[in-house]
Order: C-alpha cells, then structure tokens, then sequence
C-alpha cells in the first residue's frame, strides 16, 4: 500500500529513505519497469497548471518529497517524521547498496564529459559497482528509430535501475512514456549527475538540512532560476496559506502501490 497526501493537488508519498531505496532494490531485482519522480516545489505547482504533468506524477510508482516545503506539507498532514528524499542523496544511497547486493546501473542524460566524470567518481566510491552503461542524448527531440536504439541499448545491458538526467518535467515524462519498454526502474533525479560529478557545486550540509538548498541553487543560476522561483513559490505559498486557513487543501489519501 501506498500512503501520502495531496500537496497541492499532487498525491505524494510518505516514506522513510530505507522504505524507499528497499523498495526501489526490490523492484530492480525483478527488473519490473517502473519510475520514480523527485517532486519539489516546482514539480506540485507545475503539476497543479498541467494537468498532463499532473497524471505522470500522479501515474509514477512513487512520487518522492524531494522539495523541503513538500516534507513540510506531508508532515503537516499527520507524517510528523517525514523528511526530505532529494534526487542526489537518492541515487547515492542507492549506489552503495547496489554495489553490496549485485545491481548494475544506467545513466541517461547530462553532457559527455559530465558523466565522464561522474564514472570516475563513482568508480573511486563504489570500486565494485557494475555500472552497465552510459548515455548523453541529443538535446533534441529524438526520432523513433533513435530513441528505440537507446532504449534496446538500455535493456540489453541488463541494468536494474536507470537513472534519467533530463531535468523537470522532461525527465518525468520521458519515464512516464518508457514504462513498459524499459525493463528497469527509472529515477528521475534531475541535476544529480552534475553535483556528484562536481560540474555544480551543492549547497553546503547545513543549507540542505535547514531547507535553504534552493536559495543556493538561485544565487547559483539566477537568470535560469530566479523567475521561476519567483513564479512557483508564491503559487506555492498561496495555495499552503488558503488551505491553511480554509482547509481546502485535497484530504489525504491512500492507495494501492
């Protein structure tokens, strides 16, 4: 079973990081085509405008509480223990346990030489990883001869998990659309090939734990972020605040996993 809240009017899971990267592993070891989506802040407003990104969140296998608002709004919801599951700390955890239990990975997205360098890294953290390939797509839309070459490539590798770098909503609805023909789970994980390649620097611990990693990432890329900032956390914070005072926020829910 799968229990969470609506935040906003996206139903998001509540669920501890062992839950979830059991469940991730689990899956893997099947190799059940399944994805994984990362949803802060942008993502739940997003999904409240389009209702086309609003069923591929509502449609992943998980929809993890990447943003610490998203945390906060679940918590809020009685989940009093409830953290933030972000993207690279995700695939970090996973990686080490993949190494111990005899998974092999994909990654899909970024440029060359970013994953170049998030090879080595990985191979100087995890020596024992299998890592079963990597891949930096055009960024364009791709034909249907292309796209199936990558996606035969992927399956013929034998990975378990594929992590998808495309960045929100692309990456989202690239998985929504491959499930089924990926015979592994996919995890949408956004900028996570560029921090653990060390192509973007994180936010520091304390700016992570505190909630404040977004306002790193702003002075980081402010012409690329600070509209969309501006934009999605004020929607954000009028729709929290009315259905605070109005309760009119969706009721928390539960439903089959």
């Amino acid at each position: 079973m799968r229990t969470g809240a609506h935040v906003l009017d996206t139903h998001i899971d509540a669920i501890g990081w062992d839950e979830a990267v059991s469940r991730i592993a689990s899956w893997a070891s099947q190799h059940q085509s399944r994805y994984v989506t990362l949803c802060n802040v942008h993502s739940v407003v997003t999904a409240s405008q389009c209702n086309e990104f609003n069923k591929v969140i509502s449609q992943a296998d998980l929809a993890l509480p990447d943003g610490a608002p998203v945390a906060w709004a679940l918590r809020r919801e009685g989940f009093l223990k409830q953290e933030r599951i972000n993207g690279p700390d995700l695939m970090w955890r996973y990686l080490s346990v993949a190494e111990k239990i005899g998974q092999s990975v994909f990654f899909y997205g970024s440029a060359d030489d970013t994953l170049e360098k998030l090879s080595a890294r990985i191979k100087k953290q995890f020596p024992k990883l299998r890592i079963a390939g990597m891949v930096s797509p055009p960024f364009r839309e791709l034909t249907a001869e292309e796209d199936q070459a990558y996606v035969d490539q992927i399956n013929k590798s034998g990975a378990h998990v594929l992590f998808v770098g495309l960045g929100c909503p692309k990456q989202e609805a690239w998985m929504a659309s491959h499930r089924g023909r990926i015979r592994a789970v996919m995890l949408g994980v956004g900028a996570a090939f560029d921090y653990h390649a060390g192509t973007i620097q994180r936010a520091p611990k304390w700016m992570q734990k505190s909630g404040m990693e977004w306002l790193h990432r702003l002075a980081s890329e402010p012409k690329r972020l600070a509209r969309r900032y501006a934009i999605t956390n004020s929607v954000f914070i009028y729709r929290m605040v009315k259905s605070v005072l109005f309760g009119n926020q969706p009721a928390r829910k539960e439903g089959a996993g």
